[in-house]
């Protein structure tokens, strides 16, 4: 079928033109903002030959095409509802906000955490790499500690975490609304040099500045996630507060002056020593239920991960990750997403095996290999949940291979990263992989026994 054919009856089988509020891409699918998702066709969508799937997440509706073909149908399927070929790259914050509307608070506190850590990610996963490279040239003695090249990794692998508030602050006020480098500014107030670094020191206490009689621990954020997001979403509300009232002749030197002075006052007087007790508390929890329950939590959160990532809500765990790394000094979750992610593959491996029908077999096998990659998308909504059952099977590998990963204390040395690519910042490599396979085996097996109705692919 032409592109543009494709196209045109995406248009008629969505509810016409009316009905689509927004459009872009990702590098597999279509992404929409639907207005009434109840006048979607969706038995007609999937009847397309070059459809893999579609479903409906987090407020957007997502039509599966798959790599390269999906940036030739919404070339076509752009002029139809009136979006420029450019807008997806051009206006994201739009179609941001017309997911937003859709969305409970719930799922659109998720979404934010999500599109602020999200850009962060690669330079995590650097660091990450680089720490596991340190590792492996330490445990093997392939390079002197005192080396050069050693201490100059080891500056580079510590950079993304000094500044993490920098670079958050920055993410985090583009996305509230505010000037983002007004919000690097604040992350720049919270690691200034005069502040003790945390990062790796435990027995030295820090300074206590007398500021009117009161005591403040002149004690830095680095590697901090938590506080410094609570401060630059305080400063965003006052930048746009002292805008109301600031005229606009004097608005580019006035509204600034204030911002900082303001935000800084709060940053290292409440919010950011408040913030440290919500981190504190959070992650001593986590210690507690990792500590005692085990491979218990490891089974439970392996095979519900698949469940919350229906929701959406996923996307707000890269803020408690980021703070596991500072804190504990390795994340222990991830292991555990993974798991339930590579099962997802399993699951849909076996679907490919055993299907007759050659649309979904076509579907299944690239859906499989890119749960192993750690997108699960194609294998959740494109095959698995279709079927139910698969779905089921694959929630019991997860659970089989995440006890597993806990009860080997498989961990990580970033975020972002699940399936083949996590063997890269895994620090434990090797335990990684036995739980990886029982994973995929336990999810195959699984999903063989419990069987699948082929003909309720048309009405499920």
């Amino acid at each position: 079928m032409e592109h543009k054919e494709i196209a045109e009856k995406l248009v008629k089988h969505l509810g016409g033109k009316g009905n689509i509020v927004s459009a872009t891409h990702c590098a597999t699918r279509l992404r929409l903002v639907i207005e009434d998702e109840n006048e979607i066709d969706q038995n007609k969508i999937e009847e397309i030959d070059e459809v893999k799937g579609a479903f409906s997440s987090s407020g957007q509706y997502q039509i599966i095409f798959g790599t390269g073909l999906v940036n030739k149908v919404f070339q076509e399927f752009a002029p139809l509802v009136d979006i420029s070929g450019e807008d997806h790259q051009d206006k994201p914050s739009n179609h941001q906000d017309a997911i937003k509307k859709k969305m409970n608070p719930f799922a659109r506190f998720a979404r934010t955490l999500s599109n602020i850590f999200v850009p962060i990610i690669p330079a995590i996963v650097a660091a990450g790499m680089l720490m596991g490279l340190l590792g492996l040239m330490n445990t093997y003695n392939w390079l002197d500690s005192e080396s050069g090249l050693f201490i100059m990794l080891d500056m580079f692998s510590s950079a993304s975490f000094i500044i993490l508030p920098i670079l958050i602050g920055f993410s985090a006020a583009k996305e509230f609304g505010a000037n983002p480098f007004l919000g690097a500014v604040i992350g720049g107030i919270m690691t200034h040099p005069d502040l003790l670094n945390p990062w790796g020191l435990s027995d030295v206490q820090p300074e206590t500045l007398d500021f009117f009689g009161f005591g403040v621990e002149m004690l830095g954020y680095q590697g901090t996630v938590i506080p410094v997001l609570l401060t630059v979403f305080v400063m965003a509300k006052l930048e746009k507060l002292f805008r109301k009232f600031v005229p606009n002749v004097i608005d580019l030197l006035v509204t600034p002056f204030l911002t900082v002075i303001f935000t800084g006052f709060f940053a290292l007087l409440v919010i950011g020593p408040l913030g440290r007790l919500l981190v504190e508390g959070i992650t001593n929890t986590l210690d507690f239920v990792y500590a005692t329950a085990g491979p218990v939590a490891g089974f439970l959160f392996g095979g519900l991960y698949s469940i919350i990532v229906l929701t959406g809500v996923h996307h707000s765990f890269h803020a408690i990750e980021a703070e596991l790394l500072v804190s504990v000094g390795a994340n222990y979750l991830l292991p555990i997403w993974a798991m339930s992610n590579v099962a997802q593959g399993g699951a849909t491996l076996a679907v490919f095996l055993k299907t007759k029908n050659k649309k979904t077999k076509g579907i299944a096998l690239p859906a499989a290999v890119s749960s192993f990659l750690g997108i699960t998308e194609p294998a959740i909504f494109g095959v698995n949940l279709k079927y139910r059952r698969p779905f089921i099977g694959a929630a019991i590998g997860g659970a089989i291979g995440g006890a597993y990963v806990v009860l080997q204390q498989v961990m990580a040395n970033g975020i972002g990263l699940t399936g083949i690519p996590m063997f890269a910042i895994a620090q434990n490599p090797f335990q990684y992989l036995i739980g990886f396979l029982l994973a995929v085996v336990g999810a195959f097996v699984a999903t063989l026994l419990l069987g699948w109705k082929e003909e309720s692919s048309k009405t499920e």
